[in-house]
């Protein structure tokens, strides 16, 4: 019955299934407590404390680990596996200097695979304990060991962590981070998991084109989804060709009609839009804009504001947003706003006018002052240009 129990559990734990497995794996420790082998009672409480951290309950986990841990009569062939799990439940609770303490136990035995594991794990301590720098020499440590075992997939995965630890920490030429970048590409062109190179979930992060007063509005996406992650390294080194390069092949794998994968393809079309904003492509760079802004308006709820019956001149699409769909209204202002600066670049300044109004409007719905205060200041400007300098005085008074 133990055995059928332990199965099951590890089958469940395969499958994501975690609360079943923590089940199973209880219900075999239960069992152990009538036996007579005490190998076996610690061998089940491992189970359990191991699917505990795999679940997300690392505390719960690590009283479970603490009583499996063998006497120094019984064989110490587990020893890795439980110092891994024992460092993994520490880095749950945050001690991340005791979860390192355990890690370093592990990697000095560990076979390849396991190594490069247990590096990964350390980098993320690193990063816990905000120091980038070292977390960015484990993930290249693991990144060596995966490449050498031919396992690019996971390579390429700890070179994209590497590389966004080097940035963190500008403790590294520009020059090293872009060869990791480079790396980090090459491997990708090898790797037959589409999604892996494709796909991730949005989060913010602003950086400004040259020259520009508004938000260039690059979102970021989490380490991973390999193309967006190297663009996005590509951008904060102000390589904005292979940056836009790397946003593009990440939206050509981008695809499902999913909520999610749509919120992934408008950061994608944002970032695109930014990069072609910061090597001054305006004309090519309106397009992406345009879609970034019509796909965040279809994931919101919030409608434009009445009273846009467009300036003369406009080449902005409609946004038609869907009701009750989550969306990202600040990132539409971002969109706009991006819109505008190119528009502006290439003298269309009513239309820029007409873009900055919307941008304000959004930027105002999601309280964003910063956004606010540039919509204004991008109004005063477009108003001038088109004639109107009692307005522009106005707009740059409202910025002020």
């Amino acid at each position: 019955a133990i055995q059928g129990f332990t199965q099951a559990g590890h089958q469940a734990l395969a499958l994501g299934a975690g609360r079943e497995a923590v089940g199973f794996f209880r219900k075999a420790l239960l069992l152990s407590r009538d036996t007579v082998s005490p190998q076996l009672h610690r061998a089940c409480a491992f189970n359990l404390g191991a699917a505990y951290v795999e679940t997300g309950k690392p505390k719960k986990g690590l009283e479970f680990l603490l009583q499996s841990q063998p006497s120094e009569m019984e064989s110490r062939d587990h020893l890795g596996s439980l110092c891994f799990s024992v460092g993994a439940a520490h880095e749950g609770l945050q001690d991340f200097p005791k979860a390192l303490e355990s890690f370093e136990k592990v990697a000095g035995a560990a076979q390849a695979g396991g190594r490069a594991g247990t590096c990964v794990q350390m980098g993320c301590c690193y990063l816990g304990m905000r120091e980038p720098a070292r977390a960015a020499r484990c993930f290249l440590d693991a990144a060596q060991t995966y490449a050498a075992a031919e396992s690019p997939e996971a390579a390429a995965v700890a070179l994209s962590r590497a590389s966004g630890s080097m940035l963190q920490s500008r403790r590294f030429r520009a020059a090293e981070i872009a060869g990791v970048l480079a790396r980090c590409r090459s491997l990708c062109e090898t790797i037959p998991d589409l999604a892996l190179r494709g796909n991730s979930a949005p989060r913010s992060f602003a950086l400004s084109a040259p020259g520009s007063s508004t938000h260039a509005g690059f979102s970021s996406l989490p380490p991973g989804k390999l193309y967006s992650d190297i663009g996005l390294g590509y951008s904060q080194l102000h390589i904005f060709s292979l940056a836009a390069e790397s946003f593009e092949r990440a939206l050509g794998l981008c695809g499902g009609q999913a909520e999610r994968d749509r919120r992934r393809e408008a950061a994608l079309l944002q970032n695109l839009g930014a990069a072609h904003n910061a090597l001054r492509g305006f004309g090519t760079a309106l397009p992406w804009h345009r879609r970034a802004a019509a796909l965040h308006g279809r994931l919101t709820a919030l409608s434009l504001p009445p009273g846009f019956a467009g300036c003369a001149g406009s080449v902005l699409s409609p946004v038609l947003p869907i009701p009750g769909a989550l969306g990202n209204r600040r990132a539409q202002g971002q969109c706009f706003g991006n819109l505008a600066y190119a528009c502006s670049q290439l003298g269309n300044h009513g239309a820029a006018a007409e873009s900055y109004l919307r941008a304000l409007q959004a930027f105002r719905d999601s309280g964003d002052l910063q956004g606010q205060w540039q919509a204004c200041e991008g109004l005063g400007a477009a108003c001038f240009h088109l004639g109107d300098p009692q307005k522009a005085i106005g707009h740059y008074q409202e910025a002020l």
